[in-house]
């Protein structure tokens, strides 16, 4: 059983306790850090969970083995960095940074320190994910040239706390609440990205996002690739590859559609899970010296470069390319 300790209570930190605490047999939460804690507590001793301000609390505990950031987007870096020092496994929510040489660095110190480093893209869990990977991996649509992903999920109007709102925690808006997760779903697919171009539209108006954000692709591999999220829109998830053989799209959680020259579509749907849970299962296999987690050092850097050089583009206006 890895002891873990929360850092951030919010409403996706309640989230991931929902989903973990007394379901994941390898996991379990032995603290909680939140500034908070007279609004969390209620909620902290249903779970179980003693809570303390202070990241610095969980780092000097003993008996946490891991900490899991739920925290503002800004402070991951800086908070993976301090936990692998400490010698903690890390599992922080998505993005795994704001800038590319941060999550090289957060990166750096888990490796260095000999750690496990887990990042909360749930929906590279989903079963219509885990099967599109496979049909591409099969080779059954030949030469894949080209891939589309789009993400517009409302949750940004729905569950909208203050610090969401400031650029320089959300900057390229949708790209950090729902392009992020596209972003991970090409990596694993395509690779990294060789060069972006990018485009945001704001109608922006009070503390209701109404943005769109439309993005370009070159992959080193060669492939080209198209990602759309628009973010006051209902939920709609899909990725679609596009090969000289064929094509298959994941659509939502459970489902795929697959269609091959000479052959009939193929719908296919899939039991859900709890992706969440599933993510927190993977990584204390990870810790507990199981399988890697499923989502490479690699993969994590290569998604943040690729979120780091959409930003520059839309500030600039004009292509980037990523060294």
């Amino acid at each position: 059983m890895v002891n873990a300790a929360i850092i951030g209570l919010g409403w996706w930190g309640k989230n991931i306790v929902n989903a973990v605490q007394g379901k994941c047999p390898q996991l379990k939460f032995i603290r909680g850090v939140t500034k908070e804690i007279a609004e969390t507590q209620a909620f902290a001793s249903q779970h179980n969970i003693p809570l303390s301000e202070n990241l610095e609390d969980a780092l000097a505990d003993p008996k946490v083995e891991a900490v899991v950031l739920a925290t503002p987007h800004s402070l991951h870096a800086d908070q993976i960095v301090a936990a692998a020092r400490a010698g903690k496994h890390v599992f922080c929510e998505k993005p795994l940074s704001l800038k590319r040489a941060d999550a090289e660095r957060a990166v750096k110190a888990c490796l260095d320190a000999k750690r496990v480093i887990g990042v909360g893209q749930n929906k590279r869990f989903w079963p219509s994910m885990t099967a599109l990977r496979g049909v591409v991996a099969g080779g059954s649509l030949g030469k894949v040239m080209h891939i589309e992903g789009h993400y517009s999920n409302e949750n940004s109007s729905n569950f909208f706390a203050g610090w969401r709102d400031k650029p320089d925690e959300t900057p390229g808006a949708g790209m950090t609440g729902t392009g992020i997760h596209i972003l991970d779903a090409f990596v694993s697919l395509a690779g990294p990205a060789a060069s972006v171009s990018a485009q945001f539209v704001s109608t922006q108006g009070g503390h209701d996002p109404r943005d769109t954000i439309s993005v370009l692709f070159k992959f080193k591999n060669g492939m080209s690739g198209t990602l759309g999220a628009v973010r006051p829109s209902p939920f709609y998830w899909r990725v679609h590859a596009f090969g000289d053989r064929g094509s298959a799209e994941a659509l939502g959680e459970t489902e795929t559609i697959v269609r091959c020259s000479g052959a009939p579509v193929e719908r296919r749907t899939y039991a859900a899970i709890d992706s969440l849970r599933a993510e927190f299962d993977a990584f204390a296999q990870a810790v507990g010296g199981g399988a890697p987690y499923p989502i490479s050092p690699v993969e994590m850097t290569a998604t943040i470069a690729a979120f780091d050089a959409i930003i520059e583009s839309i500030a600039s206006g004009k292509p980037v390319e990523i060294a």
